[in-house]
């Protein structure tokens, strides 16, 4: 697992060209693994080191957020989000990548996303609540944002130690 000091998390992910290669079936099933033995709801391919626009995501019940409804397992291979209302929340995030906090950041109550399964097979959904804040969280990392760079006060960052 890449932690915050590793450049890769600050770096633009590139678009991945072929699906059907072995390299990306090996890589989602690693992601996959890695999210779960970590017991995270999603997880991008530059958490793993791997600077390709892949994510994966999906969850029976959390831990981490008792209240989360269930969010099927997704395979999103060059996914892009589209915002269906401007109205947004603050919540509380954690991220496998900066271990040990918690932060309150905006997220977009609702949002489709789009991209394309291992198969190549063109998926749109179009989400609200948990399931688009893990999506918008896990698409922020394709792009090299970190929950703490989507505070919008500076000085009145909360991050709680866990």
């Amino acid at each position: 697992m890449i932690t915050l000091n590793n450049n890769i998390l600050r770096s633009v992910a590139v678009e991945v060209s072929d699906f059907s290669s072995e390299y990306v079936g090996i890589l989602v099933d690693d992601m996959i693994d890695t999210m779960r033995a970590l017991g995270g709801l999603g997880l991008a391919a530059p958490q793993i080191g791997v600077a390709l626009r892949v994510v994966v995501f999906g969850y029976e019940y959390s831990e981490r957020y008792p209240d989360a409804e269930s969010v099927p397992l997704t395979v999103l291979i060059n996914p892009k989000l589209t915002l269906l209302s401007t109205k947004q929340i603050i919540v509380s995030e954690r991220c496998l990548s900066l271990p040990d906090t918690r932060y309150n950041v905006p997220r977009y109550h609702e949002i489709r996303y789009s991209g394309y399964d291992l198969n190549g097979d063109y998926i749109v959904r179009s989400v609200n609540g948990y399931h688009a804040r893990v999506i918008q969280h896990e698409y922020d990392h394709l792009d090299g944002i970190l929950i703490a760079d989507r505070v919008k006060n500076p000085r009145a960052l909360e991050a709680y130690l866990l």
